[in-house]
This record gives C-alpha cells, sequence and structure tokens, in this order.
C-alpha cells in the first residue's frame, strides 16, 4: 500500500532550506519519492499535511521512561510490575509529541525495547542504557540517609543490573553485566547531580582509569559510553576516557569546549531538566527533598550559559530531555529552550533529527527525509522556523509516522 503525503513545507532535517508544495511518496515502511513532480498511484492513501511543517520524526537522545518526576515516597509503595506497566502511556506521550526514537538513559529494562519492536506495545524506537554505573556515594547509588537501598531511581527490575562499582576490576564487571542485560550504550555517572543524597553536581566521580575501563568493555562488543557529567572535573575525566556523549555538561569551560570539538564529543544538553526539577519542588515541596530543589536552583544559569558557549564554539549537539525526570510527552521544551539559549529554530531542528541519528548511528535510516530511508516524520501546524514554540504544544503535533505506519494522527 502506497501512502502520500502532499500540501507542506518540507524540513528534511540536514539544515538545507525548506521546500514548499512537495510530495512525499511511501511504500511500505520507506520513503521512495520526494519532490514537486511526484505521480501519486490512484490506490494510495493520501494525507494532506494543510500547509504545515513536514519534518523528520525527532530524536530525544536522553529520557527515563521507568520513572516520572522524583517521587520518592511514591517509588517506595509501587511494584515494580506497576512500574514496568506505566511506561506504557508514557511512551504514547512521547510518540504525540513527535518523539519517535529514543534513547533510555538508564532504568528501563532491554524487554521493553523488545515488547516495542514485537508490536507487543506501542512506542518509539528505543536505544538503551539499561542501568548506570556509579561509585559509592555517587550520582547512581541509589542508598539513601534512612538507611534503605532504592537501587536506581527507587527501580529493582530483575533485568536491570545494580551499577555501584568502585575499582577498574568492579568497574568492568559491572560493565559487562550491564551489556549482558542487553544494554546498548554504557551510561557512567562521572561527577555529581541534582536528584542525588549526597553529592554536589560539581563532584568528580570515578576516576579516569574506572571510566575508561567501561569504554573499552563497551568498544570490545561495538558499544560506546555516555557520561552524565556535570562538574567540570568529571566532564574532563569523561573525555579523557573517551565517552562519546557528554550528559548535562552544566558547568562547561573553553579547555573542556575544545576538548570536546577536537574528540568530536557529543553535547546532549538536557536544558528542560533542571527546569523540571525546580516546577516540581515549587508544586510539591513536601516531596522533593530541599537539597535537590536548591541542587536545580543552583545550576540553571550554569547550564544555559555552558550551552550557549558550546553552540557558538560548534560543539555537535544532539537534543536530550531528561524526560523522566520531568514529565514525558513534553519534549518539545527542550526545543525552545536551545532556541533561548542560542540556536536558530533550524539549528534545534538539526540537533533533533540528524545530529542525534549521527550520535546514535542511525543515520544511515533516520535523522533525514531522504528516499531509502525510513519513513519516520511528522506534521506541525504552523512554521516551527517563525516560530519554535509551535513544536512545544504536542497538539500541534498533527501527524506522526514510524515507518510507514500513523501512530498519530488529528489532521
Amino acid at each position: 500500500m502506497s501512502l502520500a503525503i502532499t500540501n507542506g513545507t518540507l524540513i528534511d532535517g540536514s539544515g538545507g532550506d525548506p521546500q514548499s508544495s512537495v510530495t512525499l511518496l511511501i511504500e511500505g515502511e520507506r520513503i521512495t519519492r520526494i519532490g514537486r513532480d511526484v505521480s501519486v498511484p490512484r490506490d494510495a492513501t493520501v494525507i494532506d499535511a494543510g500547509g504545515g511543517c513536514i519534518l523528520p520524526g525527532l530524536i530525544d537522545c536522553h529520557v527515563h521512561l521507568a520513572m516520572e518526576y522524583p517521587n520518592i515516597a511514591r517509588f517506595l509503595v509501587t511494584p515494580p510490575s506497576l512500574r514496568l506497566l506505566e511506561t506504557i502511556p508514557r511512551m504514547r506521550a512521547t510518540l504525540d509529541a513527535g518523539v519517535t526514537t529514543v534513547r533510555d538513559a538508564a532504568g528501563a529494562p532491554v524487554g521493553l525495547k523488545h515488547a516495542v519492536e514485537r508490536g507487543i506495545v506501542t512506542g518509539p524506537r528505543m536505544q538503551v542504557a539499561v542501568s548506570m554505573i556509579s561509585q559509592t556515594g555517587g550520582h547512581g547509588d541509589g542508598y539513601y540517609p534512612c538507611c534503605i537501598d532504592m537501587g536506581l531511581f527507587g527501580i529493582r527490575f530483575y533485568d536491570v543490573p545494580g551499577g555501584v562499582a568502585d575499582g577498574v576490576e568492579e568497574v568492568r564487571k559491572a560493565t559487562r553485566e550491564i551489556l549482558r542485560a542487553g544494554a546498548d550504550w554504557i551510561k557512567l555517572a562521572t561527577s555529581g547531580g541534582v536528584l542525588s543524597t549526597s553529592d554536589s553536581p560539581k563532584s568528580s566521580q570515578l576516576t579516569v582509569e574506572e571510566i575508561a575501563t567501561a569504554v573499552y568493555e563497551a568498544g570490545a562488543q561495538d558499544k560506546r559510553c555516555m557520561a552524565h557529567a556535570q562538574g567540570s572535573q568529571g566532564i574532563k575525566n569523561a573525555i579523557l576516557a573517551g565517552i562519546a556523549s557528554i550528559e548535562h555538561g552544566v558547568y562547561l569551560t573553553d579547555e573542556l569546549i575544545e576538548m570536546m570539538i577536537d574528540r568530536q564529543v557529543y553535547l546532549v544538553p538536557t536544558l528542560v531538566a533542571p527546569l523540571a526539577v525546580v516546577e516540581f519542588g515549587k508544586e510539591h515541596p513536601d516531596i522533593l527533598p530541599p537539597m535537590m530543589a536548591e541542587k536545580a536552583i543552583s545550576v540553571v544559569a550554569a547550564h544555559q550559559q555552558s550551552f550557549r558557549r558550546a553552540v557558538q564554539a560548534g560543539v555537535k549537539v544532539a537534543m536530550g530531555t531528561d524526560s523522566g525526570v520531568g514529565r514525558h510527552g513534553e519534549n518539545g521544551r527542550e526545543l525552545q529552550l536551545m532556541v533561548e539559549n542560542g540556536m536558530t529554530p533550524m539549528q534545534a531542528i538539526v540537533a533533533s533529527t540528524s545530529c542525534a541519528a549521527h550520535l546514535l548511528r542511525l543515520a544511515d535510516q533516520l535523522g533525514t527525509l531522504e528516499e531509502g530511508k525510513l519513513a519516520d516524520l511528522i506534521i506541525i501546524d504552523g512554521n516551527v522556523l517563525d516560530d519554535i514554540n509551535c513544536i512545544v504544544n504536542p497538539a500541534n503535533v498533527k501527524y506522526v509516522l514510524k515507518g510507514g505506519s500513523a501512530v498519530k494522527n488529528i489532521l
């Protein structure tokens, strides 16, 4: 069965000029023709874009589907089976926001990815980190002051290995266990963070040797590493050890920016994450521990300044939201914040499509709308290049196609 999408402005994800009055012809799961003179088969289903913008499906390189908001009290009374089932509406909300591919940055077992691939549940394409390696007392250590070990984000799935490791050999074993659990990425906490109980975002965690051991073990299976890295020294250690992407990058320096450019390290900024924590803390001061609220407030300005400097210098940026820290389905806020903090709307779209696809090694199939590629695309009501805010409200995402199948249609 053929599908034709007509009467829209094509923004193909490459950063090139938009093209008006373009028709896309899709056969099965792939795009077969793009142009103004495309002949539409008589039996094709025709989708009228209504003058809206046609974009590649967005790619969010940092989500946590197994959680939503840092509600520690709720973690304590929620069975793991329910936590897993709660991912289903979150994946639905993610698709509705126009995100067709995600990298889950720890917490989701590989079985969730398999369930999507087999059509058991509806969700975005997934790459998964499964767990996060952390030193004792580090950002990924789930041991709370009450002397209870709640695990990573309060998650206790059997197929999500623990990640607390100290020393090269413990890191080696933890990396191998996480790879055995099906991880596409190895995530390491190389600095403290906002949603941890016993550290500062500026603190350095794991040594260069420990991080490099994980990089080696991941590379032995053709996998790569990502680093939760907010503090400057933690960022530097991760870069020196061979990490592929820096998540958050709150306290970047000129030296670190130069190192990222020289070594082709990506920044996944998650600008919306601390703001989501601040908002949650204001709404629920009885739930969010004050230390976490204070840390979230303290990093916002430095985070935004670091992002601006990185963009100006030419660091590769791939979109990521840290959804799960906040509400799923609000992924478009990240593009808004990227534009507010120095990107053009086109740069924000490229960061959320082709650049993200390159980071995830999916650029041969996804990230741009080209003949032969998978038909992952969205239709936005409004001109996103004039007003990026069009993409913030999921109601403006009128149509979502994943692999040639419509997963949302409110045209």
